[in-house]
Order: structure tokens, then sequence, then C-alpha cells
């Protein structure tokens, strides 16, 4: 897909884990997960909002452009 999914790098920074910020946005452990990873085509913009709420973060800081790439075989999160 042509967009890069930055997840793990905000949470590196940031020193927390994928659970800590699933507790704290009201998701599954599992679909931060796949967010991280970049298994998803979308996701809420209440989800990328307190997800940027917690990181103390933009979205462009998540996600990036990538020309050239794609992918079709993702899923959707929709928590």
């Amino acid at each position: 897909m042509a967009i890069e999914v930055n997840l793990g790098v905000m949470l590196a920074k940031r020193r927390m884990r994928s659970r800590e910020l699933a507790e704290r946005i009201g998701i599954t452990e599992q679909n931060v997960s796949l967010l991280k990873a970049g298994k998803v085509r979308g996701v809420r913009f209440e989800t990328l909002s307190r997800i940027c709420e917690v990181l103390e973060c933009q979205p462009g800081d998540l996600l990036a452009y990538v020309p050239g790439e794609a992918d079709t075989s993702w899923s959707d999160v929709s928590d």
C-alpha cells in the first residue's frame, strides 16, 4: 500500500508499549498490532485522533505516503 504506518516508531520514541496504547485509546491490542504492522486499509479519524492525543503527535508523524507501492491483501480495522 502507498501509505506507510510509523506507529511503531512513535511508540518507541514515547517509550510506550502497544498494550498501554490499546488500553488508553480503547481498542484491542490485536488491532494496535495490525495497525503498527501496516496490515489495515483504514482507520477511523476518531481512533487516529486518540492515538495522536496519547502519543502527543500529529497524523503525519504516524503516516507517510510512499509512491509506487500497492497491496490489496489487507483488512480493515474499525474499532
